[in-house]
């Protein structure tokens, strides 16, 4: 392996950078329900809701506290509710309310905005090629922290 390598340092800037500018895509569009933080929860529960807490912490790969204040601000807020697992009284099922499930639509034009600057200039070959190479890295990570 090459010994100087820039991936982890990248991969920070991308994040600092992107989340400042999907924050600043979210008032372009005047999305004021919720932040940048709390959409990529969201993204995770429009794909599919009704999920323990554990499912949401490993889609998302937050950990379990910071996930927990953040879901105890989206209730508030009306986004989700947190319901007793009927199977397993142990677990905590979340939930989107209406409410959440409205604000998809527009999350998806911010989300089409930023895959359009993310992408640019990459071909649909480099771009499948990344996201690959992106979900191995991540799958490393993963493995390492189990």
């Amino acid at each position: 392996m090459k010994t100087e390598t820039r991936g982890g340092f990248y991969i920070s800037q991308i994040k600092q950078l992107s989340n400042r500018i999907f924050e600043k895509f979210l008032k372009e569009h005047a999305i004021e329900e919720f932040n940048g933080a709390q959409g990529r929860i969201l993204f995770v529960l429009w794909q599919k809701d009704d999920v323990t807490i554990t499912e949401l912490g490993e889609k998302t790969s937050l950990a379990k506290t910071t996930l927990t204040s953040m879901l105890d601000r989206m209730c508030e807020q009306g986004h989700i509710q947190r319901n007793p697992d009927p199977k397993d009284r142990r677990q905590i099922r979340i939930i989107l309310t209406p409410q959440a499930k409205a604000l998809n639509e527009h999350y998806e034009k911010v989300t089409a905005q930023m895959n359009e600057l993310f992408y640019e200039g990459f071909s649909d070959k480099e771009i499948a090629q990344f996201d690959n190479m992106l979900a191995r890295v991540l799958h490393n990570l993963k493995r390492y922290e189990e």
